[in-house]
């Protein structure tokens, strides 16, 4: 077990809380940003279908399309987290749509105003992996001098054929050259990952997790796939063509793959986290806590922890 592992990990994982705990020596929350930025996949550059899974609000709050600035944002969000869990400093996470998605001035702008806000210690910016560039890293990597800086690209799966299948409209590669690119300036990644994407097995799940684990990435967000309203996916589902996994399903194969990560990669989240109002199934993924509580009783019980088959 690595020197790292051993200072962040708990519960058999190594935790994205402990870790930030680590760092700033107090409890850290992310504030969740919704810039009001596209998405290529949907604004016509690569197509209009978006991904199969994901609908016209995709992962925004709306509260861009409220109206709400993004300093509205952060401090109503960020008394809320004072509130609920004693939080001490904060990180501006740019989650909504693609956050690169826009001209170096304006993400600058959006970027710069974010940090503003008192309390404020890191930046961390949800993106695509096709849709960011010299410039826009550079400006990420201008932060790091005062900030704690992550970008975190939406993989899903490292197999093209996945990723063609649920209409993501890039490749593995292009993952591959945006973390040489965001690693070869310091910036941290996380690469977002679904389990139980359509035509893929527990072998296509693990692969993905070695693949991972054998690149030069800081953390990784283990996503569920459910099915949302509106959605190709939800299309599928009333014809028959996908079945969920069930909730046993599921936390079998998250603790499998936490084996096949290295013990140094930050776990930022290991389930999904639907809105009631759009889920369509499975219905036990609005039972986030027990999830979240049956994967640490089954890695306890069978005496798994990350890392233990990397």
């Amino acid at each position: 077990m690595t020197a790292l592992c051993s200072k962040f990990m708990q519960n058999r994982y190594t935790d994205l809380n402990t870790y930030l705990r680590g760092l700033f020596g107090c409890r850290v929350q992310k504030i969740t940003i919704d810039a009001g930025l596209g998405c290529p996949n949907r604004d016509g550059t690569l197509s209009r279908a978006g991904c199969i899974y994901c609908n016209q609000k995709g992962s925004g709050t709306g509260a861009a399309a409220q109206g709400k600035s993004i300093t509205q944002q952060a401090e109503q969000a960020k008394h809320a987290l004072i509130r609920r869990y004693k939080a001490k400093k904060f990180i501006a996470y740019f989650q909504s749509y693609t956050n690169t998605y826009a001209p170096t001035h304006r993400l600058k702008e959006l970027y710069d105003e974010a940090l503003a806000v008192e309390g404020m210690v890191g930046l961390f910016a949800g993106t695509r992996p096709d849709c960011v560039n010299d410039e826009n890293l550079d400006l990420l990597a201008s932060y790091q001098d005062q900030y704690l800086v992550w970008v975190e690209y939406g993989l899903q799966s490292v197999h093209d054929a996945t990723l063609s299948r649920i209409n993501r409209g890039h490749d593995f590669a292009a993952f591959e050259n945006a973390v040489e690119g965001a690693r070869k300036r310091g910036i941290h990644v996380c690469a977002h990952v679904i389990l139980g994407l359509p035509g893929e097995s527990e072998k296509h799940m693990i692969q993905t997790a070695k693949t991972l684990s054998a690149m030069d990435i800081n953390g990784v967000k283990i996503h569920l796939l459910y099915v949302v309203k509106n959605t190709v996916l939800h299309q599928w589902y009333d014809q028959g063509r996908y079945t969920c996994l069930t909730q046993n399903e599921y936390v079998n194969l998250t603790c499998a793959f936490l084996t096949h990560l290295r013990d140094d990669i930050i776990i930022s989240r290991l389930t999904g986290d639907p809105h009631p109002e759009e889920l369509i199934a499975p219905a036990w993924a609005i039972n986030k806590t027990q999830t979240l509580n049956q994967i640490r009783n089954t890695l306890e019980q069978q005496n798994l922890y990350q890392g233990m088959h990397a």
